[in-house]
């Protein structure tokens, strides 16, 4: 099921990650920065991974992109990105959660039977978390989707449930990168293919400029989002 060539992106966090997997293993991938003044960094850095992969996009085989939740112009951005490219290509796509990317990623991760509470800031105080589970030969075997937590509450909540916390701003540092696919291959299967048209990233919580109107206004936007 993962032969070919796979583009994987994730932007979930404050930086953007391309991969390219070749029949499942890692072929070629690149990091950039999401804010930058006056250039686009990310599709550049797309196109130079499938061109260093030695393929191109009409040659793919599946898009994966990362479905959060985390930063929600940076999601919107890579979401964007990865659905234009499976229409171009006439490729299905997929989504992964962006929490497991951070301990797929991770190589020290890799023992079987570890637990790990994955964590991404997200903003006002908070942090979401999933639950990522590893199984044999190291491979993600499952993801529980905790929420939002108070930071100061993450550290009680992971020894409760047996996990060691993880991510860009626990003592265990690590960011979500699209490289992690290679250890989440029977995760994508599970979820099973996107919907085009519909799908988008789980953002996760509203957008801080949706936040900052609301409160203005003190009321509600009738099309707004609320909170996972």
């Amino acid at each position: 099921m993962s032969a070919g060539h796979w583009l994987v992106l994730d932007a979930s966090a404050s930086i953007g990650t391309v991969a390219v997997l070749r029949d499942g293993a890692l072929a070629a991938e690149r990091t950039v920065e999401m804010r930058s003044d006056g250039e686009e960094r990310y599709f550049p850095a797309i196109l130079g991974t499938l061109e260093e992969a030695g393929t191109s996009p009409r040659d793919l085989q599946r898009v994966v992109c990362g479905a959060g939740p985390g930063s929600f112009t940076s999601l919107r951005v890579a979401g964007a990105i990865a659905k234009g490219i499976a229409v171009g290509s006439a490729c299905p796509l997929f989504g992964v959660p962006s929490l497991a990317l951070i301990v797929a990623a991770a190589p020290e991760t890799a023992a079987p039977g570890s637990r790990w509470m994955a964590t991404l800031d997200a903003m006002r105080g908070d942090r979401y978390a999933a639950l990522v589970e590893v199984g044999a030969e190291g491979v993600i075997s499952a993801v529980e989707t905790l929420g939002l937590f108070a930071a100061a509450a993450l550290a009680s909540r992971a020894a409760s449930l047996g996990a060691k916390l993880i991510g860009p701003d626990e003592s265990y540092q690590a960011m979500p990168h699209a490289r992690g696919l290679a250890r989440c291959l029977g995760l994508v299967e599970a979820m099973g293919q996107a919907d085009v048209a519909a799908w988008e990233p789980a953002y996760g919580r509203l957008a801080e400029a949706q936040v900052r109107w609301e409160a203005a206004h003190g009321r509600t936007l009738a099309s707004g989002r609320t909170r996972a």
